[in-house]
């Protein structure tokens, strides 16, 4: 197919609305999309580079994964588009409307257009005030002459209002001035009323601005006509009229398109403004958007680090447990062999997730008990209370039990000449889901510190629930450690993705 067979094929496509185009995987380098509407295209994977997609509507548009770079959506419509993992460098968003537009992890550059006055900054009235142009410094110019203009005009026609000796001529400037008032209000209202609704529609920004000024004119118009019936206006000509002939030749008659101008420009400078607030707002959300996803995945690596820690720590014992007894009593080895198999199932059937439900926590920790219970013999013995069979399914942090059944196991049954014992109780008490691991050691020492094992529990309840988790080591009324985790927060952490974390606050022990 031949590139303009290819142009005719795509604009065919856009013009029909039943079916969304879909180019993925294509090279459509330099291609022009302007004032397109590609509501709904999936241009994934494909090379755009130096695309012109000025003035298009591109609602839900899929460019994941593709090569924007210098491509141009100046004025385009983007609202809900996908840019996850596209490059973005050089590429001009001037003007485009990025509402729900979806960033992460695209190499972008800040938004740029070419102007031979503003430099390599996009235009916008912020940008060209700043800069040190021509254009600017124009601009500014006319700026400062209206705002001079306005004021001496509003302090020149308050004199007259106050210092008028004709009380016709002062009824008269009193009213202007209300009418003035009333319609500087109702038109700033309207223009603030209107802008989320213009910025919803499917049109180009210059369209909606033209929208915006007739509507505002309508309103003005029927406002004038209002205030010149039930606000006094006719009164005031009334009373004006016989002395008419008097104020003749100081009065100046303009036509009233002339001044339908203040309306106008109050309606489309309120509405710029604050489309010009709004993208500075969504480009800062952006901005913390990514932020915390960066925050989320190092998180996410934080955990994976520990548990890639704690796998080979359990991995250790148990192998030196299996090599104790391959020659004393081969039975049992063969037994703890298939038993610590049926862990490393567990261990690495798991999807990605670091939760995984209680009832299946609990059973991993049974099968690591009776590894354990080989070696051991008839000095160990263990028991598990689940109190409530629901409990079973709340979600937990993998490998949360795991560490503090082996801490039991080698600080505490080991150390015993005669029968050892653990028992694990899991109950739910005032909205707090407890974990308790109870052994007949010998005491935690005085400084109340744990081995490995248990700082990794800490930093992984850190990392998840910060202080609506706890962990609590005991001697007295009896040995345990216990593990505290708020229920409400179990399931908005498990609920928003896995990884709505509370923050870095370490967890009270």
């Amino acid at each position: 197919m031949t590139r303009e067979q290819l142009e005719q094929t795509l604009r065919n496509a856009a013009t029909d609305k039943t079916r969304p185009v879909r180019m993925r995987g294509s090279n459509l380098a330099n291609f022009d999309f302007s004032g397109l509407n590609l509501t709904g295209a999936d241009f994934s994977f494909s090379n755009l580079q130096n695309a012109n997609f000025n003035g298009a509507i591109l609602h839900e548009v899929n460019l994941s994964f593709a090569n924007l770079q210098h491509a141009s959506f100046v004025d385009a419509d983007l609202t809900g588009a996908n840019l996850n993992f596209s490059g973005l460098d050089g590429a001009d968003l001037s003007g485009a409307n990025l509402e729900g537009v979806s960033m992460s992890f695209s190499a972008a550059s800040p938004p740029k257009m070419h102007n031979p006055f503003a430099g390599d900054e996009p235009i916008t009235l912020t940008t060209l005030l700043r800069q040190r142009s021509v254009l600017g410094i124009f601009i500014t110019m006319v700026l400062g002459a209206f705002i001079l203009y306005g004021i001496s005009a509003i302090v020149y026609f308050t004199g007259l209002m106050t210092n008028q000796a004709d009380p016709n001529l002062a009824r008269m400037n009193q009213w202007v001035f209300t009418q003035n008032m009333v319609s500087g209000i109702t038109i700033s209202l309207l223009a603030s009323g209107l802008s989320p609704w213009l910025d919803s529609l499917h049109m180009k920004v210059w369209q909606r601005h033209l929208l915006l000024s007739g509507l505002a004119i309508v309103f003005w118009m029927v406002e004038q006509m209002f205030m010149f019936e039930f606000a006094g206006g006719r009164d005031a000509i009334m009373a004006l009229k016989p002395h008419i002939g008097k104020y003749k030749a100081t009065m100046v008659q303009l036509p009233w398109y002339l001044y339908a101008m203040g309306p106008l420009t109050v309606a489309n400078l309120l509405y710029y403004l604050q489309r010009q607030g709004r993208q500075l707002t969504r480009k800062l959300s952006e901005q913390e958007y990514r932020l915390l996803n960066m925050e989320k995945l190092k998180t996410r690596a934080e955990l994976d680090a520990l548990q890639a820690k704690i796998n080979p720590h359990f991995l250790y014992n148990a192998l030196n447990s299996i090599a104790s007894l391959v020659h004393d009593d081969p039975d049992k080895a063969e037994e703890m062999t298939l038993l610590l198999s049926k862990l490393f199932r567990y261990t690495t059937g798991r999807d990605g997730s670091h939760f995984n439900t209680l009832f299946n926590e609990l059973e991993m920790v049974r099968t690591y008990l009776k590894v354990e219970q080989v070696r051991f013999g008839d000095r160990l013995q263990f028991s598990v209370d689940l109190q409530e069979a629901n409990l079973g399914d709340v979600q937990i942090p993998q490998f949360l039990l795991q560490p503090l059944v082996e801490n039991a196991v080698k600080h505490g049954i080991s150390k015993r000449a005669d029968s050892g014992r653990i028992d694990i109780k899991i109950y739910e008490q005032q909205g707090w889901l407890h974990l308790s691991v109870h052994d007949n050691g010998p005491d935690f020492s005085e400084d109340m510190s744990g081995g490995y094992g248990l700082r990794s529990i800490q930093d992984k309840l850190r990392l998840l629930y910060a202080d609506d988790a706890k962990v609590e080591l005991h001697n007295h009324p009896y040995k345990q450690v216990l593990l505290s985790l708020r229920m409400s927060t179990l399931k908005q952490v498990v609920s928003s993705d896995k990884f709505n974390f509370k923050g870095s606050t370490d967890a009270r022990t």
